[in-house]
């Protein structure tokens, strides 16, 4: 279960991949525009006002994201990317820090290069830092005698969660597009205590906290926040640097 208010927190931070990712889309006049894995929306309308005379396509798997984003007026729906198709008409496609949950999304990648119409857009970016020490000191704790035995069948996302740029781009130009991709790491000065912690809690952690009643939740962030306090030691003004790698690839489809 995905929790719209806690992944909101940092939202500008988490918002600034979405918007390199998007300025470098050079499509002007699309007709319909495909926010895939859209969230609680608020950068869904960031598409609907970057291209005004667009259809606006939202789709999430979340019930409690879909519900916040049509709070905010965004006409999203319940759905699965493994399973969406684009219609006729879809001109551009934003994918945006959903496709690291999906194994095997290279297939996908290649189906939608098949179905896009010609000169459409897929524009996606994904979380590159799955050997990071907030990640790999996730997997660590999960992983031993105290927490296994209560995290049946629950894994994080491992370091071959994601490609390398280099990867997307050869994939995707096999499939004759042409591709724009590359890589950027944000230096995210974090604020609070434990902030390392509160930011994988929207994202990373999700797995375990959907597997964990609340005061086991508790346990495990209490075991948890240390190890990362120790990796990613706070300023004395009381913020903590956080260096966070993304992969980002525009593809534009043959015409």
């Amino acid at each position: 279960m995905w929790d719209p208010a806690k992944y909101l927190d940092y939202s500008d931070l988490r918002g600034r991949p979405f918007f390199d990712l998007i300025g470098r889309i050079s499509a002007e006049a699309p007709r319909r525009v495909t926010d895939l894995g859209c969230g609680p929306g608020t950068l869904t309308l960031d598409l609907a006002r970057r291209w005004p005379g667009a259809l606006l396509e939202a789709v999430d798997s979340s019930p409690e994201m879909v519900a916040a984003a049509r709070e905010r007026g965004v006409a999203a729906e319940v759905g699965d990317v493994r399973s969406w198709t684009p219609k006729p008409d879809t001109d551009v496609v934003v994918s945006n820090a959903v496709l690291q949950w999906v194994p095997g999304h290279e297939d996908l990648l290649r189906r939608w290069a098949t179905q896009l119409p010609p000169d459409a857009v897929l524009a996606v970016q994904v979380p590159g830092n799955f050997a990071a020490p907030s990640h790999a000191i996730s997997r660590q704790l999960a992983a031993t005698p105290k927490w296994s035995e209560r995290l049946p069948g629950v894994s994080l996302r491992a370091e071959d969660a994601v490609g390398t740029p280099r990867d997307y781009a050869d994939l995707l130009a096999d499939a004759g597009c042409v591709v724009d991709a590359w890589e950027t790491t944000y230096v995210q000065q974090l604020s609070g205590p434990r902030a390392v912690l509160e930011w994988i809690t929207g994202t990373a952690l999700r797995p375990i906290r959907a597997a964990l009643g609340d005061a086991e939740w508790d346990e495990f962030r209490d075991d948890l926040a240390p190890l990362l306090d120790e990796a990613y030691p706070p300023r004395p003004d009381g913020t903590t640097w956080f260096e966070f790698r993304r992969i980002f690839f525009v593809a534009r489809i043959p015409g």
